[in-house]
């Protein structure tokens, strides 16, 4: 089975391999000296940082790497652009749970009123929009882990297949859920998981916490329509 054709079935698939220590390292680093205005932190420590296509270069340079490459390609084809990247990390004092949920929402330029376009919302100075389903069907979530997520590191959790079904009514999610089923996905460092944005994805504390980094780029390959424009678009491909 190809890759598109796992991401067409499941909604998402694990890469193990995709970036080396010495990327790992380079991203780490401009982590950690990044000026992100954004960044939420706990004991001196960031847990969470939006907006960081500006600030970190090395995340969309990473997304070079020849295996990472390749399967952006063989799913969104030539063009690929990255519009969103923000860092995920359960340490001691920051480890929460996450419910089931969908990513359902872009971040834009500036708010434009466009039919079918809505709710719209703030965060972190950036507007962002909730979008017809099927601009998030078009779009791909590349998860790079800079650290181990065992079972007991809070990995993620994804309900195989919900992605085919739209957005989804909150009320309707425990049912679903329960008719799709779950998988917790145990993802090694320089490892990968991609996924479309409507596969509803959960995560829970982690019982033995020690760090998760990762770092999740949303990708497009399209134009959105009327006045709207990506807030950040930084081509990864040629196209």
């Amino acid at each position: 089975m190809s890759l598109l054709q796992q991401l067409t079935r499941d909604g998402y698939a694990l890469l193990p391999e995709t970036i080396d220590a010495a990327t790992i390292a380079r991203l780490a680093a401009a982590l950690e000296t990044a000026p992100c205005k954004t960044s939420r932190r706990r004991d001196g420590t960031d847990y969470a940082a939006r907006n960081l296509l500006a600030d970190v270069p090395a995340i969309t340079e990473s997304l070079t790497a020849p295996r990472l490459l390749d399967a952006i390609t063989s799913i969104l084809g030539l063009g690929a652009f990255a519009v969103r990247a923000i860092l995920f990390d359960k340490v001691q004092g920051a480890n929460w749970l996450v419910g089931w949920h969908q990513d359902r929402a872009i971040a834009v330029r500036e708010k434009r009123d466009t039919p079918g376009f809505g709710p719209w919302s703030v965060k972190a100075g950036v507007p962002h929009v909730q979008p017809p389903a099927d601009v998030m069907e078009r779009m791909l979530t590349v998860r790079l882990h800079l650290d181990d997520t065992p079972p007991d590191n809070g990995p993620l959790r994804v309900s195989p297949g919900t992605h085919r079904l739209g957005s989804i009514d909150g009320g309707d999610i425990s049912d679903i859920v329960a008719r799709h089923g779950e998988k917790t996905l145990a993802v090694p460092a320089g490892g990968a998981v991609l996924m479309r944005p409507l596969l509803l994805h959960a995560s829970s504390p982690a019982t033995d916490p020690s760090h998760r980094r990762v770092i999740h780029v949303e990708l497009a390959a399209f134009d959105l329509p009327g006045d709207l424009a990506w807030h950040d678009r930084v081509a990864i491909t040629a196209g």
